[in-house]
């Protein structure tokens, strides 16, 4: 498929610890050879596994009649993917919840519905991969998913699935990463899974051009703190196993970004002075992989808070009103 061949090119970014590895060219690096792939497992406790590969990281809860499963990286991992989970669960995969749009999470959509598991996203999810994409830092074009690759269940606003003995609360986070966000929270076990609205220990991707702001990423962590303890284990997009306190000093970071960039919107500064300027220059030490990372994050900040929103979305509007 088309849109498979884009995810296994890009998917070569992220072995240059580019924090914006699914949307970023690196023309540089060699593709990646999945076949040297390997999926670490880790066991959360009460039945629940974060799956590590190539991509966004997997989450795996197992039913008593099933398993639900939160993202599915790109369409060359699907075996391995499978071969980790038959480890540690002979249930079959009934539910693949799409965090959001890109094609390290939703690459696996296709060959995962041809097995007969349901895919479940927010419906912009959905209207995202239909129509195709624009990076908006770079231009680059993804076009349209083909049918087999786009959720068959969407939502709105909140959403449940129910197996035996295990339920997942969907909730759609608006405006932050994409617009399309969802995390899924699994109560009993206390564990929680945000897509890319948290990525632990780097500067996030804010996709900006496809509804993505720094105030809902905000607003998202602010929402999480309130719902998680000391003993939450946190699955971000991508990075380690988390914490409360990982997720804090987080969220802390993209406070102190949305101050120093709103003061030099305020003043007039144009991309390229606040690119120059390196106003996060004391944070990249410990949320930076790489210059490049450094650079983009300050892009995305900047047009989160300069351009002028082209959504409609209420929640985003009242974000900007309080700004």
């Amino acid at each position: 498929m088309i849109r498979t061949a884009i995810a296994i090119a890009s998917t070569a970014l992220w072995l240059a610890g580019n924090a914006f590895a699914q949307q970023q060219p690196a023309p540089a690096a060699p593709p990646v050879d999945f076949s040297k792939v390997e999926i670490k497992t880790t066991d959360l406790g009460d039945g629940i596994y974060m799956l590590e590969g190539q991509g966004g990281n997997i989450t795996v809860a197992i039913a008593n009649n099933g398993i639900i499963m939160v993202d599915g990286e790109f369409a060359p991992l699907h075996d391995k993917i499978k071969d980790a989970i038959s480890l540690v669960s002979n249930q079959p995969i009934k539910y693949l919840i799409n965090t959001h749009f890109h094609g390290d999470h939703t690459g696996g959509n296709a060959p995962f519905a041809k097995d007969g598991v349901v895919v479940v996203s927010e419906v912009n999810v959905k209207n995202r991969l239909a129509a195709g994409t624009t990076n908006g830092l770079t231009g680059v074009k993804t076009p349209p998913a083909e049918a087999d690759a786009l959720p068959q269940k969407t939502y709105t606003g909140a959403f449940k699935i129910r197996l035996d003995g295990r339920v997942a609360d969907l909730r759609h986070i608006a405006n932050a990463h994409t617009d399309g966000d969802t995390y899924v929270w699994f109560k009993t076990a206390n564990v929680l899974a945000t897509g890319d609205t948290f990525t632990n220990g780097r500067y996030p991707n804010i996709d900006f051009a496809n509804g993505g702001n720094i105030k809902g990423m905000i607003a998202a962590t602010g929402l999480y703190l309130k719902l998680v303890n000391d003993r939450t284990r946190i699955v971000p997009g991508h990075g380690a196993i988390a914490d409360k306190a990982q997720l804090a000093a987080y969220r802390s970071m993209l406070i102190t970004a949305r101050d120093r960039m709103a003061k030099l919107v305020k003043d007039g500064k144009s991309e390229d002075d606040v690119v120059a300027a390196k106003p996060f220059a004391d944070l990249d030490a410990k949320w930076a992989p790489s210059e490049l990372a450094s650079k983009n994050f300050i892009r995305v900040v900047y047009h989160s808070l300069a351009d002028k929103p082209e959504t409609k979305h209420p929640f985003l509007k009242r974000l900007l009103r309080r700004s």
